[in-house]
Parts: structure tokens; sequence; C-alpha cells
């Protein structure tokens, strides 16, 4: 009786080598093709990999929990409007800084000076990109839209009232400390009237509370106010102040054609003081409109927060102006963020710092903007990954069908011993390389496929080398 060793050790050659090749051919079919999948997604994924990278390369970062406006002395209106932005901020999460200043000049001059760490500034008009004092330095600013007007007030003594300017000749002028909007407004309105800092005129640099001194006390004729630089309240005193006049600008419509950044503003009577009828009578000043100046890389969401604080702030009524009017998009110099542009033309807020805090909205923003291009490139090209991976598997297998028509091409003529043998080693090499490498089961129907066709090609190079042998071939 024989065991399965003895069985095994009688059992045909032929069978032997069939189970052999049968086996290697189980072998060869598996479920997936790793490689294959793998040579076809890779470049999928590094693609959106790239996708991402570029997108974080040039999105904005995370909008800064701190930031830094320069506004004016301590007490200006310039500085109390800070603070307003400061607490409309806070509640966002967002710290201002508030870092005091001689005024509008000096307010620009950091804001050009890319060391100054000072991200948005008040800034009046006239002393921007067209001014002298801003043309260096200032390609990297940008307007976040004009805040509100700011009165340039001149109070004067003299037995009558002054009509022009001009009639300023020769006194002694108080026009504010160097770097203050006012004294660059001034400078340019009394060089407009022929006044220059020369004998017998004097100018004085002083301002605020020193020049309201100086002029209740006789050291100064005239001096000239804004809020760039003084406080409220001291414009308030000067008001009420015996023997003082306010200058009425009845050449307002040309001063404001002259210098286009001012603006002609109506005061009614008593619109300063009703109980005490201050003014007396309508008066006009003139003053220039204040932007908000920002670099140009502020993020855009805090463009938003901004805005939204210079509404709650200086939309309400007022004796200079009615509601709603600022902020506006006016600038003068500048040009308008375009950020900004897109918050005065929407009227609102983007959609997500519309419903969210501003935290999470900034948080979802950038996500959404790393994920969008990276789902462009990845979702197109997981939706043709199945024939992307078909296409390279089926490749693989119809390059071995280029290399066994070739062969059978040339073994159609007439073939020497040796050159036969080399086809046969070349066909038994496509076998061979068909079956190591693996196929996945959905493609094995054409791997059988090409096995037959190589058998057939093999079978008739074997005829061939039969008829080359018959007697009389």
């Amino acid at each position: 009786m024989l065991d399965s060793s003895d069985m095994a050790d009688n059992e045909p050659s032929g069978d032997c080598t069939a189970r052999g090749e049968r086996r290697r051919l189980s072998q060869t079919i598996t479920t997936i093709s790793w490689w294959d999948l793998s040579h076809t997604l890779g470049p999928i994924l590094l693609a959106s990999a790239a996708a991402i990278w570029l997108t974080l390369h040039f999105v904005r970062p995370a909008p800064p929990s701190t930031i830094t406006i320069s506004a004016g002395p301590e007490g200006s209106s310039f500085a109390l409007l800070a603070q307003r932005y400061r607490t409309i901020l806070a509640r966002s999460g967002i710290t201002l800084r508030i870092r005091p200043s001689a005024g509008s000049l000096q307010n620009l001059e950091r804001m050009r000076a890319r060391d100054s760490h000072v991200n948005i500034a008040l800034v009046q008009a006239g002393i921007g990109p067209g001014a002298a004092a801003g043309r260096a330095g200032a390609a990297h600013l940008v307007s976040l839209g004009t805040m509100f007007y700011q009165p340039l007030a001149i109070f004067y003594r003299a037995a009558k009232p002054l009509r022009r300017l001009s009639q300023l000749w020769g006194k002694r002028i108080a026009i504010g400390k160097r770097g203050s909007g006012t004294r660059a407004l001034a400078l340019a309105l009394l060089a407009a009237n022929d006044i220059t800092p020369t004998a017998p005129t004097r100018l004085l640099d002083v301002e605020g509370a020193a020049a309201r001194d100086a002029l209740l006390g006789g050291q100064a004729d005239a001096i000239f106010l804004t809020g760039d630089s003084t406080p409220p309240a001291i414009i308030g005193a000067m008001l009420h102040a015996r023997g003082v006049r306010l200058f009425d600008f009845e050449q307002a419509d040309a001063y404001v054609r002259r210098f286009p950044y001012l603006h002609r503003i109506d005061i009614p009577a008593g619109a300063f003081d009703l109980g005490e009828n201050l003014p007396p009578h309508p008066i006009t000043l003139v003053g220039p409109a204040v932007e908000l100046i920002a670099h140009a890389d502020l993020q855009p969401a805090l463009v938003d927060l901004l805005i939204e604080a210079a509404q709650e702030v200086q939309g309400e009524a007022n004796v200079l102006h009615a509601a709603h009017v600022f902020p506006n998009s006016a600038t003068y110099g500048y040009p308008l963020d375009s950020e900004a542009a897109r918050y005065y033309k929407s009227g609102d807020k983007s959609f997500l710092y519309r419903y969210l805090p501003f935290w999470l909205a900034s948080l979802f923003e950038r996500i959404l903007v790393v994920l969008v291009p990276a789902f462009v490139v990845l979702v197109p090209g997981l939706s043709y990954l199945p024939k992307l991976y078909g296409w390279r598997v089926n490749g693989r297998i119809h390059r071995r069908y280029g290399e066994l028509m070739a062969l059978e091409r040339e073994s159609l003529g007439a073939l020497s011993a040796e050159r036969r043998a080399d086809l046969i080693e070349r066909l038994h090499e496509i076998e061979r390389a068909a079956i190591l490498r693996k196929i996945p089961g959905s493609h094995a129907d054409q791997l059988y496929q090409l096995r037959e066709h190589i058998a057939f090609v093999r079978a008739n190079l074997a005829r061939s080398k039969a008829d080359a042998h018959a007697p009389g071939g």
C-alpha cells in the first residue's frame, strides 16, 4: 500500500508542473493590487497636499488678538474715540492698545514706519500721499473709509469780527505743536492767505490748554484748535469765554474748492449751547475729513470689526452731521481697502462673522479656505480613481500583448534553431512577467486570456519546429 509520500513520488511530472503553475497563478490573483492603487492614488494625494500648501502659503494668518492704534494727545477727541473703539473691540476678544501722539501727522509717520508696530491710525485728510509730508513710504497704506469731519475752530480776540483769515497778518497765532494735524492745516490755510512765519507775524507752537491760556492771558491773538490735539472740553470752554470770538468762514465755499479734503460745516444758532444761545447766530466752519488708515495686510476680519465699531461710534447724529452719514467709503489720497469696499457695498459683515462669535468664525473661515482647494482636487480625483486604477492595471496587461504580438510577427518568418529558442525564451519571460505581477481579481479574465494567447503562440512555435524537422521540411 502506498503512502502519501509514495503517491507524490509517483505523480506524473506533467501534473506537478501544471499544479505548480496553478499555484503560482492563484498567488498572482489578489483582491486588489496595492502597487497599482498606490501609484494611482499617490499623485491625487500629492496634488491635494500641494493645493493645501499653496493655500496656507497665500492665506493670511489668523486675526491677532491685539492691535495698536496711534491716536492723539491724552484727552483729545482722537484719544477719546480710540477708547470707545477699544471697548467695542473687547466684546470680540480683541485688545486695542492706544499709543498717544501729537496728532495726525505723527500718526501718519508711525504708519509709514514699518518698525513702529502701529496697525491703524486716525489721520486727517490733506497730509496724505498728495502732500509732501506723506509721499514717502505710504504705498503699503490703505484707508478703511472716512470716519468723521473734524471742524477747525479758530478763536481770536478783536473789537470787530474778522471776515477773512488774511486779517490775521501780523498777529500772534497759536497753530499747534509739530506732529499735529492742526499745525499742518493751519500752515496750509495761512499760506493761502499769504501769511508766513515771518515778522511781524508770529506763529506759536502751542496747543490745547496752553493755547487757551495764551489767548486768555494776552500772549496770543488767535489760536487754531481741532480735535486731533485738543480735548473737546477746552473747545467748549472757549465758546463761553468772554471777549473771545469764533471765526466764521464766510469764504467756506472757496476754501472747499481750493482744498478738496476740506468740507463746509454749517452750525445753526444755539447748536453748542441752547441755554446761552451759542453760537448766537448761524456760522460756517470748515474741516478736513478724518480717515482710519491701516496697513494693506491688515487681517480682513479686523477690517469688518473696525468699521462696525466706527458705525456704532460715528453713526450717531450730532450737531455736525445727521445719523448714518459716517463712516463712509470716501477716501483722500489712499486707496480704499478691498475688504472695506466689500463691507460698504454689502452693508454687513461676511456670513460667518455675522452669525458666529468672532473667534469661532475666524477658525471656520480658515478651515474652509484650506479645505476647499483640497476638495477641488481631491474629490474629482477620487471620483476618477476606479477608472485610473483600471486603466493602469489594463495597461500593464496590454504591454504584454504588445510584446506578444511583436514576437508572433517575428515567428512567421524563417527561423533558425537558435532564433526559435530565443523566441521561446522570450515567450517564457512574457509569461513569467505576467504571472509574477499581482493582478486584482476583477482583471483575472484578462490575465487568463493573455495566457491562452501565449499558449497559442507557443504552439505555433512548436509546430513550426516540427515542420522544420519533418522529412522534406
